[in-house]
């Protein structure tokens, strides 16, 4: 239970640094830094958003196109970042093509590759306190 939990918040923390840093690097993207709190709302929309719809995206796909499995993921997370965008939430815009496409790789991106690190780094220290016992 407290794996699943540290799980969930380590992908929190990767999909927050996924969109901050299309903020950082797409023009489109913006972070509306004044609502705070909207920012933190889209976030965790966005995660568990994005956890129900890479399953079901993929699942549609492999059985309609099987040629797009390789890019279920972009696509999962363009999905929910035009949900999140268009929730009346005051956390962050994307304006301009570029920006939704772009965005939608940056973050995936980003956020694959945190997935992955992340737990890395602190099962790394979890293992290292085990053995120090």
């Amino acid at each position: 239970m407290i794996t699943l939990l540290l799980r969930s918040l380590l992908y929190l923390v990767s999909a927050g640094i996924g969109l901050i840093v299309a903020d950082l690097l797409l023009e489109g993207f913006q972070i509306k830094w004044s609502h705070w709190w909207g920012f933190v709302l889209c976030i965790v929309i966005f995660a568990v958003l994005q956890s129900v719809l890479s399953p079901w995206v993929a699942k549609l796909a492999d059985r309609y196109a099987p040629v797009l499995m390789g890019g279920i993921g972009i696509f999962s997370t363009l999905i929910a970042l035009i949900i999140v965008v268009l929730l009346p939430i005051d956390g962050f815009g994307i304006d301009g093509i570029a920006a939704w496409l772009l965005g939608a790789v940056v973050v995936w991106l980003v956020t694959a590759i945190g997935s992955v690190l992340l737990p890395m780094v602190f099962l790394k220290k979890k293992v290292q306190k085990a053995r120090e016992r």
